[in-house]
């Protein structure tokens, strides 16, 4: 096996043993969130509330040393929210961006049928 695909087993399976102690019983769902961040993919999981999603999400981030940011979708929630805004400072004459917390590594989105399709569209946009 070549040195390459050997480090990343080890990686992977290091991450699987991290995640694994905080979440017990989901090693299928944690080799998939794995697979599908190798595929630089996006993982929809959809189960009954108090399960753990979003600790699964928090404890991959933490493993890989990402940055994680929860959205928690709402009727009001604005593209803004998600995406950021550009500030302008009377000071300096310029705009400065603030970024939203689509600019994560690691974004769980909670509950996206709750918003807006205005919103939801800024979301899919960024994906």
């Amino acid at each position: 096996m070549p040195p390459d695909v050997q480090t990343i087993r080890q990686v992977g399976q290091q991450i699987r043993e991290n995640v694994g102690r905080v979440l017990v019983g989901k090693s299928d769902v944690i080799e998939l969130m794995l697979v599908a961040m190798l595929c630089e993919g996006h993982v929809l999981i959809e189960d009954i509330p108090g399960v753990g999603k979003t600790l699964l999400a928090k404890s991959l981030a933490r493993s890989l040393g990402c940055s994680f940011r929860r959205i928690q979708f709402t009727p009001d929630l604005l593209p803004s929210d998600i995406i950021g805004v550009s500030i302008y400072h009377q000071g300096r004459g310029e705009f400065e961006f603030k970024p939203g917390p689509i600019f994560s590594q690691i974004v769980l989105a909670d509950e996206i049928n709750r918003a807006g399709p205005r919103t939801q569209s800024a979301l899919l946009e960024e994906m």
